[in-house]
């Protein structure tokens, strides 16, 4: 999504999926040996799945993943900050637009990062930089970064070592706090907290000393993607434990001139304040705590964050650090509670077979798959509501960070099948939001909607959920909803701001050089296929119709000319000139949003043998199709265009094709190295498509439920099913087999899949 895409390189109906166990690899990182290697000799017989996960998977190549301490879906996540401070650093967070806390290639730290996203491809968050540092107080983090050796990152685990100082750092999560370890050299040591820096595009901040080792605040976030009212606090609590602290509170001053300057010895720099101990608000405020240490003295830090308040950060705090005893839980004790949490989770899915790397890009793309979206809600329930001041309470999970134009395609559908418990609240949240706001989400983050990308996502995503059973939610609340955005005029329209041309005309004509007309229209057209779906399985036959109808309008595009879609004037003519490969490397192109007609042209995924028949039929689809990935067309790194390697098993003499390209594809773009998703993770889309593709099915009709089949990576995979929202089938199992068969379809229904039992899928013969 936005600026998600970087370097670029870049069926069967009625069959399943599968489980499995493994053993693996954590992960260690040296500055000067830059190069993942495993903690521990991995062997077939280890059966934990936590060492085939590597966190460091992505953290390059614009992949945006962090190797962070986070929880399944939690709130809280711990990751290093290195991005900013240093000439020796390969990327600057303030020198270019960039979205993450983290780069595999720079080698300067300048904290802990409390609160982060992941795989995403705008700036926010990534703020309560805690850094640890030894000798004379310096709160500059030019000065204060340092280089480091020794990184590890395990699923709830992360740590590393400060050159500068001789500082060990170890961190971990629970769903809502952290808990950070530091080992001191003797001496004088200091813990800082910066609330000053991160990647959040906001400003603003506040903190008060509560007690001697106790400090609450607040930091404002926000302007995702330069929407510039989209903004939101973070409260947090932090304690340290440690007697005897000394703390210093600073403030970089304003730069003056003139008479004034002269007045003021700090004009323009970082002023400390030793002796004051109440409240302080600034833009670049921070609170440094000071201390005398013995060798290899350990140092605790806790943080408990909230949207909502202070008092609920620190209630989350006190209630997710205790012991059943009730006494407060070491650092190991947390550590092993985040890594059961993890262990449970990916355990879902157990495969057999397969080499090493393939487990550990199979299990990382899981692990990838579970961090959003996740829990907004405190302890106590409480959340701030949809684009308001108000606070809600639920009984359950309420979601947040729902990156839809990424994540409908195919996570939502992933955690359908194995989380659907988790992607039941998911929808609830999502049309509780509809009812706070009066709109679905598009691209909501923390109670706010940003509005970035394109179409009307919540649609397929919710239908999608509805035609596999998960029907718990206000089905009338999200109906309405979803007629609302299909149908109300644009000046009024959150999700379709072009709706009047869209209803009027039948497209979105582009009116400016550079729109993403073509893109927001395609958009419209799988929400309204899924829309006439949902509205014929309510009966409500003339919806249906007619949403069904606005569904096809997309042939209006097509150019027999170039044999792709096309942008059109409001006239009705084609836009000319016209370049179909226009788009590549985030060139504007007129019409088309991150990519070219080609990334496009395919991407109706409701009515692929009405696009044959434009195309002049199968034959010419086929090559036209095949010509992408032939001529270096297809881009692995973005959305539009990542089912593309499936449509050719709507075809089933054609179904080989799919399963050479998939294979290919996973073995070219996900690797275990640290560039090993081709582009932004996407909040997990990415890895969705590779988790699916190696289970061999995939979900390339967003909003209908069925799959398209090819060839498992693995022997075997074990899918553990909840059979509350399964049919009452616990298990679905699906092995790889040798033997060469064309099957009638190479689609299954996802009813078919669950009852399915076993399914083994045989290669399809070539023609």
């Amino acid at each position: 999504m936005w600026s998600s895409k970087k370097i670029r390189e870049i069926s069967l109906k009625g069959f399943v999926c599968g489980l499995v166990f493994f053993s693996g690899c954590m992960v260690n990182a040296t500055e000067n040996k830059r190069k993942i290697v495993s903690e521990t000799a991995v062997s077939q017989d280890n059966k934990d799945v936590l060492q085939w996960v590597n966190p460091f998977i992505g953290t390059t190549n614009f992949g945006a993943t962090n190797p962070g301490a986070v929880c399944p879906n939690g709130m809280m996540s711990i990751a290093p900050f290195n991005v900013m401070g240093s000439d020796t650093n390969k990327y600057d967070k303030d020198a270019r637009w960039w979205s993450t806390p983290y780069e595999y290639t720079n080698s300067y730290f300048t904290g802990l990062a409390h609160v982060n996203l992941s795989g995403v491809g705008c700036p926010d968050l990534g703020s309560l930089l805690l850094m640890p540092t030894t000798g004379a107080l310096d709160v500059d983090y030019h000065d204060y970064g340092s280089a480091y050796h020794d990184e590890k990152a395990s699923p709830g685990y992360y740590s590393l070592f400060l050159d500068k100082y001789g500082i060990k750092v170890e961190t971990t999560a629970t769903k809502r706090t952290s808990c950070t370890r530091f080992t001191f050299p003797q001496g004088k040591g200091n813990i800082l907290l910066n609330l000053g820096e991160g990647l959040t595009n906001e400003s603003g901040s506040y903190m008060r000393q509560v007690s001697n080792n106790e400090v609450e605040g607040m930091k404002l976030l926000g302007t995702f993607c330069y929407n510039l009212q989209s903004v939101f606090p973070v409260y947090f609590v932090m304690r340290i434990e440690k007697p005897n602290l000394t703390a210093t509170y600073w403030k970089k001053q304003p730069k003056m001139t003139g008479v004034e300057a002269e007045w003021d010895a700090t004009n323009g720099k970082n002023k400390l304040y030793h002796s004051y101990t109440k409240d302080i608000a600034g833009d670049r405020i921070g609170i440094a705590y000071s201390f005398d240490t013995q060798e290899e003295e350990q140092v605790i830090v806790r943080m408990g964050v909230s949207f909502v308040s202070m008092a609920n950060a620190r209630e989350n705090l006190d209630a997710e650090q205790k012991t059943k005893q009730v006494q407060t839980a070491s650092f190991d004790q947390l550590r092993q509670q985040a890594e059961d949490a993890w262990r449970q989770d990916l355990n879902r899915i157990q495969v057999k077979g397969g080499t090493n790397e393939q487990k550990t890009v199979f299990y990382t793309a899981l692990y990838h798959c579970l961090i959003h979206p996740n829990i907004l809600q405190d302890v106590n329930g409480q959340y701030p509501m949809m684009e308001s001041a108000q606070i809600g309470t639920t009984n359950g999970n309420r979601y947040t960070v729902f990156s839809l134009w990424d994540t409908y395609r195919n996570l939502h559908q992933l955690l359908t099948l194995v989380y659907p418990e988790r992607q039941m609240q998911m929808v609830q949240s999502m049309v509780n939001m509809s009812k706070e706001h009066g709109w679905l989400p598009k691209w909501e983050l923390f109670g706010r909607e940003t509005l970035t990308m394109e179409g009307d996502p919540s649609i397929p995503v919710i239908v999608d959920s509805w035609m596999k059973g998960l029907r718990d939610f206000d089905v009338e609340a999200a109906y309405a909803t979803m007629y609302r955005s299909a149908t109300a005029p644009g000046k009024e329209n959150l999700m379709r701001p072009d709706n009047d041309d869209y209803l009027k005309l039948g497209y979105v004509p582009l009116v400016k050089e550079f729109d993403n007309s073509v893109s927001h229209a395609l958009e419209y057209y799988i929400a309204d296929y899924a829309l006439s779906q949902f509205a014929d399985s309510l009966g409500k036959k003339a919806d249906a119709k007619r949403f069904y109808k606005q569904s096809l309008r997309y042939k209006k595009y097509y150019s027999k000319k170039d044999g792709t879609l096309r942008p059109l004037l409001p006239n009705g003519d084609f836009v000319t000139p016209f370049d179909p490969q226009q788009g590549e490397n985030f060139e504007p192109s007129p019409g088309f949003h991150e990519g070219t007609a080609w990334n496009y042209s395919f991407y109706v995924p409701h009515d692929i043998k009405g696009l044959a028949r434009l195309m002049g039929g199968k034959r010419h689809f086929i090559d036209r199709l095949q010509h992408v990935f032939d001529a270096g067309l297809y881009d692995p790194a973005n959305e539009p265009d990542i089912a593309y390697p499936y449509l050719f098993s709507y075809y089933p003499d054609e179904a080989w094709r799919t399963q050479k390209l998939v294979k290919e594809l996973l073995a070219k773009n996900f690797t275990t190295q640290p560039d090993g998703i081709p582009g932004n993770d996407d909040a997990g889309a990415m890895s969705a498509w590779a988790v699916f593709s190696m289970m061999g099915f995939y979900p390339d009709l967003p909003g209908v439920a069925r799959y398209t089949l090819t060839t498992p990576t693995f022997d075997e995979i074990i899918i553990k099913l909840n059979p509350k929202w399964m049919d009452g089938q616990d298990s679905l199992i699906i092995r790889k087999t040798d033997k060469v068969k064309r099957l009638k379809s190479y689609q299954i229904s996802h009813k078919t899949l669950i009852h399915e039992g076993t399914l083994s899928i045989p290669k399809a013969p070539k023609k």
